[in-house]
């Protein structure tokens, strides 16, 4: 009788119990890998600086091992398992890309991309590696940036991705090279703000579309996180309590460290935005602004000997081979998705 009745208490109890959600980590990188150019003249961009024997003297050992020095950084940022996503910044075209996916440390991790062929005169553009097993792509589109309409010259086409993940959520990614500074802050601020507002509409594009959207605009905006290209052109609100779907919040704002530094002054130049969407805490896809990160492995610095500090270990200083690995640090983004 005694073990008639336990049996029924733990019937009765266990029916109660739900079982528990299996979750995984999903990770976003983002990484500006500073000039990553193969060694091949394009006629149509302006790419001879790297060339074998031309001022930079770049030559195929050292694209080989700054593939070699790139896939070193992203199985890095993997810990136990690679990132899902990574987004790419100054990369020159396909031929980078592939190489980088099967000729580098990455050569055993199944990644594939899709990439950006954009107008830019010096022919670089943007790419999303990504996880066949962990996001399920479902389309990629090129955003043009006319250019003209503002005198500026062509630029970086914006890549839009989507894909679903092992919830069964579909995840919009956007990846970004805003114009550079080069010229002056203040007189490039126009450029970068007509981008992000190109950015800002495509964004509210795909939101309205979606029941419930989980959205992220990565990349290197050239922009502080107080910068018009993020106030003014993507609109983004301050994060309080209780996160709107539909509005953008920047997840590197008010990050201890930088991703890129000007002489003594460190700053974000590299932005992980999501929509509120994404940080819902009941959301079966979530994350929260303590899971974004600036990256900051030892062998990715060096001493600054002018200005004191550490400074990233770049490929180049000014036209001087260097050997390092970017003048920018990578950013990371943590997700929770529950199967």
């Amino acid at each position: 009788m005694r073990k008639i009745i336990y049996g029924l208490l733990w019937a009765v109890c266990g029916m109660d119990v739900a079982p528990a959600q299996a979750q995984q980590t999903f990770r976003v990188m983002e990484y500006n890998v500073e000039n990553l150019f193969d060694c091949r003249h394009d006629s149509l961009k302006q790419d001879t600086e790297f060339l074998p024997g031309s001022v930079r003297n770049w030559t195929f050992n050292r694209f080989q091992d700054k593939l070699e020095k790139i896939g070193k950084v992203i199985l890095a940022a993997g810990k136990e398992q690679v990132p899902d996503l990574v987004g790419l910044c100054e990369v020159e075209n396909e031929f980078c890309v592939k190489s980088l996916t099967h000729h580098s440390p990455l050569r055993e991790a199944g990644y594939r991309y899709v990439m950006t062929d954009s107008p830019d005169e010096r022919g670089i553009d943007v790419a999303l590696l990504y996880q066949p097993t962990s996001f399920r792509l479902l389309t990629s589109q090129k955003i043009r940036i006319p250019s003209d309409s503002l005198g500026m010259r062509p630029t970086r086409d914006v890549l839009y991705v989507s894909g679903r993940v092992v919830s069964g959520d579909t995840l919009d990614v956007f990846v970004c090279h805003l114009p550079s500074r080069v010229g002056g802050a203040e007189k490039t601020d126009p450029y970068r703000l007509w981008v992000a507002r190109r950015v800002r509409q495509a964004a509210d594009s795909v939101m309205a579309e979606r029941q419930d959207p989980r959205l992220i605009i990565m990349g290197d905006f050239n922009d502080y996180p107080d910068g018009k290209s993020l106030q003014e052109g993507l609109r983004v609100s301050v994060l309080g309590e209780k996160p709107e779907p539909g509005a953008l919040y920047n997840l590197m704002e008010n990050q201890p460290d930088g991703t890129y530094r000007y002489k003594s002054e460190w700053g974000v130049l590299d932005q992980m935005v999501v929509n509120g969407g994404l940080l819902q805490p009941d959301a079966r896809t979530r994350t929260s602004k303590e899971k974004a990160a600036i990256l900051r492995f030892p062998f990715l610095l060096e001493e600054d000997n002018v200005y004191g500090g550490d400074t990233p270990f770049r490929t180049y200083k000014g036209m001087k081979y260097h050997g390092g690995y970017s003048d920018h640090l990578p950013v990371l983004l943590e997700l929770t998705v529950e199967e």
